[in-house]
């Protein structure tokens, strides 16, 4: 007598993830991206999220477990670089107070490039006018942050000359 048995032996293949982001994966500090995976039927993100979708507003390497119908399982990741926002700083020649006549040169520092609300675009303006003045700084990632002053420029007196009769 013989007996033959047989067994069918089914592999199935592993789920191919990937993720896809909303925007850039460097940005500057205060803005997201969101972090979209898929190839699979449930995910399970490092930062906690079980969705397909993350967002993300700090720097780090974020990976997904994806795992399809069969229960294979598959890890994919991306890294998120948040720069920085620039310190924006404006110091002044001067006083910020003075009279009419007069002026004081701010001057803006913690960036590469500046626009200011006057409209100059160098690092120092030169402010004769009352006002408060904003600066707009910009790095060398393109992140702004933005920073004002305010200038006060008094009237000269008007002199008052009376004569009298003697």
């Amino acid at each position: 007598c013989s007996a033959v048995t047989s067994t069918v032996v089914t592999v199935n293949p592993l789920p191919t993830p990937v993720i896809n982001a909303s925007g850039p994966l460097t940005f500057c500090a205060g803005n997201s991206v969101n972090l979209t995976a898929s190839g699979g039927n449930t995910y399970a993100w490092s930062n906690g999220t079980n969705a397909a979708i993350t967002n993300i507003t700090t720097s780090g390497t974020y990976s997904v477990t994806v795992t399809d119908v069969n229960s294979c399982q598959s890890i994919t990741s991306t890294t998120v670089t948040v720069n920085a926002l620039p310190i924006p700083v404006i110091n002044a020649s001067g006083p910020l107070t003075f009279c009419a006549g007069g002026s004081v040169n701010l001057t803006a520092s913690g960036g590469n490039t500046y626009a200011w609300s006057n409209g100059t675009n160098a690092a120092i303006t030169n402010i004769t006018t009352s006002g408060t003045y904003s600066v707009t700084v910009t790095d060398v990632n393109s992140c702004q942050s933005i920073t004002s002053t305010t200038v006060t420029v008094n009237a000269l007196p008007t002199p008052v000359i009376n004569a009298s009769r003697q």
